[in-house]
């Protein structure tokens, strides 16, 4: 890896790999990285980064220390439980995106998820398209237990993921689960050992920056998410038409080559737009 830097904050650090991965890491560890106004900010700056660097074709996202992100930042919560009100801006400890915002990316996000995910840092995992934990992490959506509701579409993603009845388990009763179960469910890809936690999801995103051509992983996000409520024969036909577009890039000739002479393919960098 280059040698890390902040973006914005050090509540956020950012490195870059030689194969093209960039990784971002909550550093927080104080509070579990509990989310915040000082990490939201490092967060959005250094996801813009990524997504700008024609360099980065892969992104994984993880915490220092103990923690992937446990919540809201308590701290911040307290003081603005004095002044609640119907005009109270959450935006404030949320901050201005929404998690979604990590499926409208165009490249593959892969959280390794190190420690507690709980309430909004569990729905920015969810998000995520593809998840790795650490064993003995604990997960919790906690929302029903701080006298919450379910935030920032997590009523959509999970769902998704888990299964109705999953969900309404999850959601209703806040319990906490470790990270063994949550592969059971099917919210996470691996548990691996903590201190093999990193490497593993490198290993997953570095394969996707050597082999994967950019512009088909940046098309495939768009259809894994905006196909999730299309009717079948719309989403079929749209494809047909992203098929096309796709069989006179020149990463089709590129994928076909490579793997007829054996060797890595060499695909072009995204274009802007």
């Amino acid at each position: 890896m280059t040698v890390a830097d902040s973006v914005g904050t050090d509540a956020v650090l950012y490195e870059t790999t030689d194969s093209g991965v960039a990784v971002i890491t909550l550093n927080r560890p104080d509070r579990l990285n509990s989310w915040g106004a000082d990490i939201s900010a490092g967060v959005y700056a250094s996801f813009d980064r990524a997504e700008a660097d024609p360099a980065v074709r892969a992104i994984v996202l993880t915490g220092s220390g103990r923690g992937f992100c446990a919540g809201a930042y308590m701290g911040a919560m307290q003081d603005l439980g004095a002044s609640i009100d119907e005009d109270t801006d959450v935006s404030k400890i949320v901050g201005e995106r929404h998690p979604h915002f990590l499926t409208e990316l165009r490249k593959p996000v892969i959280a390794a998820i190190n420690g507690a995910c709980v309430g909004i840092g569990l729905t920015h995992a969810l998000m995520c398209d593809v998840r790795f934990a650490a064993a003995g992490a604990k997960f919790a959506t906690a929302f029903p237990r701080r006298g919450l509701i379910g935030e920032y579409g997590i009523t959509w993603i999970l769902p998704r993921l888990a299964g109705w009845g999953v969900s309404a388990d999850l959601l209703l009763s806040g319990r906490t689960f470790f990270a063994e179960e949550a592969a059971e469910l099917g919210l996470v890809k691996e548990v691996v050992a903590p201190e093999d936690l990193l490497s593993r999801a490198l290993e997953y995103a570095e394969d996707l920056a050597r082999n994967c051509s950019p512009a088909s992983m940046a098309v495939i996000k768009r259809q894994l998410y905006g196909d999730a409520n299309d009717d079948v024969v719309d989403v079929s036909a749209r494809a047909e038409k992203l098929m096309h577009e796709s069989m006179v890039r020149p990463d089709l000739i590129e994928g076909i080559t490579a793997f007829f002479e054996k060797r890595p393919p060499n695909f072009p960098p995204l274009k802007e737009g």
